[in-house]
């Protein structure tokens, strides 16, 4: 039978699309490819191998600025914090993704700033205040390196479009030498990873082990779907021209919210309880940071351990983001040091909002690791009209802090009071400190604020709070551009509704003794805490080893409404994972990607992806498929 022309006219179009799929696939291919050659460029102009590890904070930022980034000390702080002791190149690379480099654009944008005349000209003397005075302080020696420079500087001032330019070359430079030394030295554009004997400290070191006898090798495909769930395997178009791959299919009802009885409530009231606040943070990178704990147990007892999102002050009209946030809390042993921290377990366990854990641990110190998936939490596109008014004048000509800025304010209390006594002790303000301005308040400050705001027992009351944002308006004269620093820092928008922040409540119960918690840090998510999250899922979820590569294992955990995957690599080299989620319905990653690939280092795991219902109502379909690049 002859083709119609509506036929062929369809099939011309099905081509086409497939072409153009394809070739933005490969594209995207072949951008990854190039991004991973520059990191390794950059890399190993200060590390011999790739296999080693950065081993100080210095030299993190000596690597970025051969891959043309100018990190702040800020910045290097964020990822070098007080528990990292190194730092191998896959978190390198995780790092350069986040820290975008800088663009004429920008730069001149932010001298724009100073430059209030328009003259494209900044005078010297007003550079060394604002360099040696504002955010992170340069030494006049330093300052005085750059108005030395003839190219840009004349008459007492600083061309700062041609001191751009020079930054835009110089940067360019650095990445173009990085690539070029890759190049000609042969011995290093072959160097494969695992073939020294490092291994990267930041991942989990697996060692040599006997087949599971739980991992399924999928060999035979026709496997029988459990209740509750439908696993079949697929291999989509973008994964055919990859050497290995697995497929993952698990069909999931409507959320029902399990309800699990944590405690009997006859026996909670016999318990003793200690109970601390904190707060997740999203960075400008999309990276998430939070309180961390430790938790002291003064003799073996039977321990509930909670955490839900806190239930703040609801104002009509307003979102409460937050509070569909999921949460989590990884329990761990200290033994005799704090880097040696053991995986005891994670609440897993749901009762509505509330994520719990329930059994025996024995004397001593333990570490409460808060976790979220970031599926939920993560940047979106503002869609703000006006912008909330936080400070007004009255007939006096006194200001005033607005009715919805205080609502905001008090909100804000309740979240930093970690220990909900309604006052903050000077450790608690320092947490809001650092959040907001990136700097301590000493003990000379504290008591000059004693001195000045309403304080209890040497803590500062709600008043005392409400007063200390006042006086910042006072400050600068109404102009409220400070205390909106502040309001974003802490995940505030411009309506003034938090939607990039989820406050939670740690609740600790213990039968035999009294539990105490202390919060210790406020920072990212630690390699400890990374490693506790593929080992709860290696210990608890489903392990299937790829097909055709027996050194990969896909690791899937499901737990209410959430499934996470972790990845597996017992070879000896370096792999690069394609994962898919083309077919998957009704679903929402932290990735926040459909197709994208995770990298994996030698004898090591990393998580895949978290994945959660985008509408918890209705059903959801999750099928991914992982395949070997190389």
């Amino acid at each position: 039978m002859a083709s119609s022309p509506e036929n062929n006219a369809s099939l011309s179009v099905q081509k086409a699309t497939r072409s153009e799929s394809s070739q933005a696939k490969k594209s995207q291919h072949e951008e990854e490819a190039i991004f991973y050659m520059n990191c390794r460029a950059a890399y190993l102009t200060v590390l011999k191998s790739s296999l080693e590890n950065i081993k100080s904070k210095e030299q993190l930022g000596l690597v970025l600025q051969q891959a043309g980034r100018n990190p702040s000390q800020k910045t290097v702080n964020k990822y070098w914090t007080s528990q990292t002791t190194t730092l191998n190149f896959d978190d390198f690379c995780t790092i350069l993704k986040k820290e975008k480099p800088a663009t004429k654009t920008e730069l001149l944008e932010a001298f724009g700033k100073i430059d209030t005349d328009n003259s494209g000209y900044i005078l010297h003397d007003e550079l060394y205040k604002i360099l040696t005075m504002r955010g992170e302080k340069m030494t006049r020696d330093e300052v005085s390196a750059i108005i030395k420079q003839a190219d840009f500087n004349c008459s007492g001032k600083l061309d700062y479009s041609k001191f751009c330019d020079l930054y835009m070359t110089t940067k360019e430079q650095c990445c173009k030498t990085a690539r070029e030394k890759l190049e000609v030295d042969s011995r290093l554009r072959q160097q494969q990873f695992g073939n020294q004997a490092e291994a990267p400290s930041e991942g989990i070191t697996l060692p040599v082990s006997k087949q599971s006898a739980r991992i399924s090798r999928k060999t035979d495909h026709k496997v029988a779907p459990t209740k509750g769930e439908n696993r079949t395997p697929s291999r989509p178009s973008s994964a055919q021209s990859c050497k290995a791959s697995i497929s993952t299919t698990i069909s999931m009802g409507p959320s029902s919210n399990r309800n699990t009885k944590l405690i009997e409530p006859d026996a909670m009231k016999e318990w003793q309880c200690a109970q601390s606040k904190g707060c997740f943070y999203l960075e400008e990178d999309g990276e998430i940071i939070s309180h961390k704990y430790r938790l002291y147990l003064p003799q073996r007892s039977a321990v509930c351990v909670t955490i839900q999102p806190l239930s703040l002050h609801q104002v009509e009209g307003k979102s409460c983001h937050w509070l569909s946030v999921d949460t989590a809390l990884y329990i761990l042993k200290e033994n005799e040091t704090q880097e040696n921290l053991q995986l005891v377990s994670f609440t897993d366990q749901q009762n509505k909002e509330m994520f719990g854990w329930k059994g025996e641990l024995g004397s001593g110190i333990y570490w409460l690791l808060p976790f979220t998936t970031g599926c939920r939490l993560k940047k979106v596109k503002p869609q703000i009209t006006g912008e909330a008014k936080l400070v007004s004048r009255g007939e006096d000509g006194d200001l005033a802090l607005t009715k919805e800025f205080r609502t905001a304010l008090l909100d804000i209390f309740e979240t930093i009071d970690l220990d909900g006594n309604g006052l903050l002790s000077l450790e608690e303000y320092n947490f809001f400190e650092l959040r907001t301005s990136g700097e301590k308040c000493d003990e000379e400050a504290w008591a000059v604020c004693k001195e000045n705001f309403d304080m209890k027992k040497n803590e500062l009351t709600r008043q005392g709070f409400m007063d200390l944002n006042l006086m910042e308006a006072n400050d600068r004269e109404g102009d409220p551009s400070d205390l909106w620093v502040t309001l974003l820092s802490l995940g505030y928008n411009k309506a003034l509704e938090m939607t990039e922040a989820c406050p939670f409540v740690i609740d600790i119960y213990a039968e035999k003794c009294k539990p105490r918690i202390k919060a210790m840090y406020l920072e990212a998510g630690s390699w400890q805490l990374n490693r506790a999250v593929c080992k709860s899922v290696v210990n608890k979820g489903e392990a299937k080893v790829m097909d055709g590569c027996e050194n990969i294992i896909i690791y899937t955990y499901k737990a209410g409404r959430r499934i996470t995957s972790v990845i597996e690599n017992k070879s000896e080299n370096k792999v690069i994972i394609h994962v898919s989620n083309e077919k998957s319905r009704n679903c929402l990653s932290n990735r926040g990607l459909t197709v994208f690939a995770v990298e994996v280092a030698p004898k090591s795991m990393t998580v895949s992806q978290h994945v959660m219902p985008l509408n918890e109502q209705e059903e959801w379909f999750y099928n991914c498929v992982h395949s070997l690049l190389r």
